[in-house]
């Protein structure tokens, strides 16, 4: 992954394992709905590029929500938190105002300290057009000392389901 060698000090945490490497369960990519506003879109009445990031992190959220994990309650009682250490976007055909895009999660990689996920940004609608694509690497934290900790078991036994 090389956004985890570009990430200075996270690189060597977040560095996947070959010996204690998770495997990845069956489970289906997880999919969000949202809706663009007005807000979204820049003068051309298109989703403003940066704001597929947006999109994507609001669908981690309900993501790891849908698998119990709250990001406050992790924070707060586990003293964690996950920091995207690098993204890649690349952008198919532009979304427009009032569109109803589906925005999906899959982890494609586990690391001993990170998760790697492809995100997928599609129009609903007749012909599903695919608009967006992205590869986000997130580091798992400690939420006051900013290092790099171990994902938690909980959240690893959930990704294995």
């Amino acid at each position: 992954m090389d956004a985890q060698k570009r990430a200075g000090n996270h690189s060597d945490a977040a560095s996947p394992s070959s010996n204690c490497k998770p495997e990845l369960g069956s489970r289906a990519a997880f999919e969000w709905k949202v809706r663009v506003y007005y807000e979204d879109t820049d003068l051309g009445g298109v989703v403003y590029h940066a704001n597929y990031l947006r999109f994507m992190e609001r669908a981690r959220t309900e993501w790891l929500r849908s698998l119990g994990f709250e990001q406050d309650m992790l924070r707060s009682q586990h003293s964690l938190q996950f920091v995207v250490i690098g993204a890649a976007l690349k952008f198919h055909r532009p979304a427009r105002f009032n569109d109803e895009l589906q925005v999906s999660v899959s982890v494609t990689d586990i690391g001993r300290a990170s998760l790697a996920m492809h995100q997928d940004v599609h129009v609903i609608g007749a012909e599903h057009m695919h608009v967006c694509s992205g590869e986000v690497c997130a580091a798992c934290i400690d939420a006051y000392t900013f290092k790099p900790r171990s994902l938690p078991r909980e959240i690893l036994m959930e990704l294995a389901k």
